[in-house]
């Protein structure tokens, strides 16, 4: 009888598990990371917009309202991915290419233009998969390595889509490392990235509304 519940107890997780997703939800969240990952790679930014959820199409549509009327003040008090993301499209698209964007079209200009790189994705992959309904993280891997890291999925039009303002939140915080170390401010430090990222220094109209 003990043996019997401990066995029981044994199958307890599982069978919680299994309640709360169909058998293949796990791997159906896997594909959609690795379809995510094969687009970035391939430059196919539609493909990456067909694999991200709601709320990354929301941030990106919040995104391009601020890249064409925030202004230097409000920038100031926005997060490092924030600030890097506006001053990046300033930097990068002719006013015409940023008024004439609509919502997620954002997000496919700046994949098709490097600024969603490779090395963002190139050395990972989703390893321990954790599903609660229409919710799911996947835990980060890092050339195979376990990370204290997990990816945020959701199950949308029953496709389950990659949410990438999951992890923003930390990059912030790796970003604000890096200036640390750097002994730069945090503005000189920002105009460095975007000079690597665009081949030229900006200018300071790119703290100006696009109008």
């Amino acid at each position: 009888m003990k043996l019997f519940i401990v066995f029981c107890l044994n199958l307890l997780p599982f069978i919680q598990t299994n309640a709360q997703s169909k058998p293949g939800e796990e791997k159906l969240v896997l594909i959609a990371f690795d379809n995510y990952k094969k687009a970035i790679l391939t430059d196919d930014a539609p493909q990456a917009l067909s694999n991200v959820d709601s709320r990354t199409k929301k941030y990106y549509a919040q995104i391009l309202n601020e890249v064409k009327n925030a202004d230097s003040i409000k920038i100031s008090s926005m997060s490092i991915i924030d600030k890097i993301t506006i001053l990046s499209i300033r930097a990068k698209a002719s006013k015409q290419e940023i008024l004439s964007m609509q919502g997620a079209e954002l997000f496919i200009y700046a994949i098709k233009n490097g600024m969603v790189g490779k090395n963002s994705v190139v050395n990972n992959t989703v390893g321990k998969v954790t599903i609660d309904n229409t919710f799911a993280t996947g835990q980060l891997l890092v050339n195979g390595k376990e990370t204290p890291l997990f990816f945020h999925f959701y199950k949308e039009e029953n496709k389950w889509l990659l949410d990438i303002t999951s992890l923003f939140e930390t990059s912030s915080a790796v970003f604000k490392a890096m200036i640390a170390e750097s002994g730069e401010s945090e503005n000189d430090y920002l105009f460095s990235i975007l000079e690597v990222l665009n081949g030229k220094k900006p200018n300071s109209e790119i703290w100006n509304p696009i109008n």
